[in-house]
């Protein structure tokens, strides 16, 4: 027979079982399997890209096609840096809408420019402005890095020229995600590598890219 303490203990056991089965982890966000294979881990050219969880993103900064209508001709890039949104122009009014990270105030470009070139895990050298604004971080890359995980430019770039003359813009990747969304750069515009890689493939050298002028927005 169990006695008055051994029955107290029970009941406190029961207790504490209860408590934890109630004090349970938030059930997870619905995120649609399309979003969850598109930005699943990935080997690309011998690299391996990590995946990252969609359900911890804004819904608003993973790819997908949005209406969009303007005068611009499908394949067009414009990038808004106030909505952190990135719009590769469609037939029919609607476009590829990508989020994107942006360069922070006064390190931003403004205007229309070109596709001059196009790479895969582009090779990366910072700026003289760079260096000199942070030479123990940018100082020991002043020759280059190359491309690869831990390359700031990621997967692609897209290399900005105008009247013939690289801009050093770059619409690129990131080995940063939670960057994405965020004013943070030194001027570029940045992808998730996986919506990079997408885009990569589907603009030609040559292609149009407008970036307007960075006025704060809600997305």
């Amino acid at each position: 027979m169990l006695g008055a303490a051994s029955l107290t203990g029970l009941a406190l056991a029961g207790c504490t079982s209860s408590s934890r089965r109630m004090a349970a982890e938030p059930t997870r966000p619905y995120v649609d399997p399309m979003y969850v294979s598109m930005y699943a881990p990935v080997s690309d050219n011998g690299y391996y890209i990590e995946g990252f969880d969609p359900a911890r993103v804004d819904p608003k900064l993973l790819r997908q096609v949005v209406d969009y209508p303007t005068s611009e001709r499908p394949g067009t890039i414009i990038v808004e840096p106030g909505q952190r949104f990135l719009y590769f122009v469609q037939e029919g009014g609607r476009a590829m809408r990508y989020g994107v990270g942006v360069g922070r105030e006064g390190y931003d470009y403004q205007g229309e420019a070109t596709i001059g070139r196009k790479a895969s895990w582009p090779r990366w050298t910072p700026t003289p402005t760079m260096i000199r604004e942070d030479p123990e971080k940018n100082g020991p890359w002043a020759g280059g890095m190359e491309g690869g995980p831990q390359n700031p430019l990621g997967a692609r770039a897209l290399y900005l020229y105008n009247n013939g003359r690289d801009t050093l813009y770059r619409i690129h990747g990131t080995n940063d995600p939670a960057s994405i969304g965020h004013s943070l750069s030194s001027g570029c515009v940045r992808l998730f590598n996986h919506d990079i890689i997408d885009l990569h493939a589907r603009v030609p050298v040559g292609s149009k890219v407008i970036v307007r002028q960075a006025q704060p927005q809600f997305i």
